[in-house]
């Protein structure tokens, strides 16, 4: 039997700011080789409990434990966070945040420079690893000049190169594109049969992280473990939505027509799923959906006629783009990393000035309106949350822009804390905004934008890092909002929120746009995914393998018909 590298034993931790524990009476063993899945919505403790493992408890963050915690079969609270980052390899659902070199190579050999290994000894090692995560052409590159994607293989490196026998994933999906959050899957995995690795993954798409196979899914619910078992007994279970957690989507359009799924179906994956007596209940269910798509039929409130832009130090990013949005519509704007989406946004804030074009909003060429100007009519919620606080405390943040405004202080007190509430923030408004998580910084940038009322809101990547209970609460307002009449361009990796919530999305491919069509359409057309590093939803597989209809009517009929089951 393969010994155990991880053992809580009635294990209970409690923040030292906070009143109550975050986890309760953990008993938990990960063995050698094993690869685990952490699962749970947002505060139930997930990231505690790996933070535990790593050392960042109680080193970075103090507190008061009671139980043990072994670690390779050390008692974690007696070693230094020195000793146990030899034996855990964390990487973070921000790259960014994790580089020190100035170089791919530097950024690498980081750990082996702090442990004075001989120049030659070390540039091999590097070079092996490099090779291992793929990463070896871009040695002598500035890491922040690189995609997602290799980010998160430069961070894989720095942590494998120390030789450590557990790797921790915080997220890894969270910034990257669909086909590069398959890839990123689908590199732990190979890394993990390479070297025989200990791998946890903490992360909320479910579905893309069940790509691979894992041994074992965690589920961690109010500060405790309410599951621990196979994927294919948790998935037949129901516990994931119980616990707020969102199920892959072939299973729910299963169960929609009322097929009971058992773990003998096998539905880990949408490949290995059993469908045998299930495709009569899914033709009858295909056949009860009516399919309702509609056009926009209001005036167009933002233009982008045949606009370039280059930066300076480098060549052309947009290449002759055109699109037109109206009044009232929510939309996706997708594609891979680096396609040119968040320049397109910037052009439209005034951050950067397109070099030839016109964009029009409402009809008037906004080329000479200063940034200030814009953000009157116009909110942008940046996709490094990072780039976007300027105070310490979070309601301090949240009233900035509307006391710069002129705003009363009665109705700044109002906004804010309207604003705090919607976006689930309401209890820590008092917090230091140092304290909070990256998904929790996401949703004071998101809240802080709301605040201030614009008649159009672009988010970048909204959704990211958030629990299947906190996206639907942003979502939900955002859709709100919409009814309202506000304009909502959503740019995102995240299909779910392409599928639900919008009824048009523009695809970006290498600078220019590509498609411009109804999502369902989109993610059935192979050429525009392999163009663009999208990923087919498995409701296409599902169908393709049930049903002989056309995959992206069976798609539409789907999406129709859960809007309509949750009421949005």
């Amino acid at each position: 039997m393969k010994q155990p590298l991880i053992e809580f034993r009635d294990f209970t931790f409690q923040y030292n700011a906070q009143k109550k524990p975050t986890l309760y009476n953990i008993d938990l063993t990960i063995h050698e080789g094993e690869k685990v899945l952490i699962v749970g919505p947002s505060g139930s403790g997930k990231s505690t409990l790996a933070h535990c493992i790593n050392g960042l408890i109680p080193f970075a963050w103090e507190g008061s434990h009671t139980g043990s915690l072994k670690v390779m079969g050390k008692e974690a609270s007696e070693e230094s966070i020195f000793s146990l980052s030899k034996m855990v390899g964390t990487v973070l659902q921000d790259p960014d945040g994790q580089f020190i070199g100035l170089t791919v190579g530097e950024d690498i050999a980081f750990a082996l420079e702090n442990d004075s290994v001989d120049q030659d000894v070390m540039k091999e090692r590097v070079e092996k690893v490099a090779a291992l995560v793929d990463i070896e052409s871009h040695l002598h590159a500035a890491p922040h000049e690189l995609s997602g994607g290799q980010k998160q293989r430069v961070s894989l490196a720095g942590v494998m190169v120390d030789d450590v026998r557990i790797l921790l994933f915080d997220e890894p999906l969270a910034n990257l594109d669909p086909a590069t959050g398959k890839q990123a899957i689908e590199l732990i995995d190979d890394i993990q049969r390479e070297l025989g690795s200990t791998v946890l993954i903490i992360e909320h798409r479910l579905e893309d992280a069940l790509w691979r196979h894992v041994d074992r899914i965690v589920l961690v619910y109010d500060g405790r473990i309410v599951a621990d078992t196979t994927p294919n007994e948790l998935l037949a279970s129901g516990q994931l939505r119980e616990c707020g957690i969102r199920e892959p989507l072939y299973l729910t359009a299963l169960r929609y027509a009322g097929c009971e799924i058992t773990p003998d179906m096998l539905p880990e994956s949408i490949n290995t799923i059993r469908l045998e007596g299930c495709r009569e209940r899914l033709g009858e269910w295909y056949r009860s959906v009516p399919v309702h798509v509609s056009a926009p039929d209001t005036p167009p409130v933002l233009e982008v006629k045949n606009v370039s832009f280059a930066y300076a130090s480098g060549g052309e990013v947009l290449h002759d783009v055109s699109f037109t949005v109206h009044e009232g519509e929510m939309l996706s704007i997708v594609g891979k990393n680096g396609a040119g989406k968040s320049t397109m946004s910037k052009l439209i804030c005034g951050f950067e000035k397109n070099t030839s074009g016109t964009i029009l909003f409402e009809g008037r060429d906004i080329a000479a309106d200063t940034i200030k100007e814009r953000a009157r009519i116009i909110g942008m919620v940046m996709q490094n949350p990072n780039q976007m606080i300027s105070k310490t405390m979070i309601y301090e943040e949240l009233a900035l822009g509307l006391q710069v405004r002129g705003m009363p202080q009665e109705e700044i007190e109002r906004r804010v804390e309207h604003a705090l509430k919607i976006c689930g923030l309401y209890p820590f408004r008092k917090w230091p905004i140092s304290a909070l998580s990256f998904g929790q910084k996401k949703r004071v940038t998101i809240a802080t934008i709301l605040a201030l009322d614009p008649k159009v809101i672009f988010l970048d990547e909204p959704t990211a890092g958030q629990d299947f209970k906190h996206y639907t609460e942003i979502m939900e307002f955002l859709r709100e909002l919409n009814r309202a009449g506000v304009t909502v361009i959503m740019i995102t990796h995240d299909m779910h929120l392409m599928l639900e919530y919008t009824n048009r999305s523009i695809v970006f491919c290498d600078g220019r746009v590509v498609a411009d069509d109804t999502p369902a359409n989109i993610l059935c057309n192979r050429e525009i995914i392999e163009r663009a590093n999208l990923k087919e939803t498995s409701l296409y597989e599902l169908c393709r393998r049930s049903l002989d209809v056309e995959p992206n009517g069976f798609v539409q009929r789907f999406i129709d018909y859960d809007r309509q089951v949750r009421g949005i």
